[in-house]
């Protein structure tokens, strides 16, 4: 075994990488609140950049979410939060993150 070959096994270099998250329909709030309901619990999913803007934000796309965008902020954490969902913004991938949280039952008796 080569030195490179004993690099890349020591740290895994030959793992599959793990599968891309789940591309979520986002064409209106209840197509996106219905993929998020689909999600197993603690997995990603995500909508485009610009699926984002047009459900959220009324600023166009060079200032949607930005520092002047609070509202559009506002809201999808809202949206997030009412379907059990944490979201996150990656602006280089273009995509909006959506996690799907865990909750156990006594978690929601608490919560209700």
């Amino acid at each position: 075994m080569g030195i490179m070959s004993f690099v890349g096994w020591l740290f895994g270099a030959d793992a599959a990488a793990p599968p891309d998250a789940m591309k979520l329909d986002g064409t209106t709030e209840a197509t996106l609140a219905c993929s998020l309901s689909a999600l197993p619990p603690n997995e990603r999913g995500w909508i485009s950049f610009a699926d984002a803007r047009i459900l959220f934000s009324t600023k166009g796309a060079e200032y949607a979410f930005g520092e002047t965008d609070q509202d559009a902020k506002r809201n999808i954490e809202s949206f997030a939060a009412q379907h059990r969902s944490v979201m996150n913004f990656m602006p280089v991938e273009g995509r909006v993150y959506f996690v799907r949280v865990a909750y156990s039952a006594e978690a929601e008796e608490l919560c209700s």
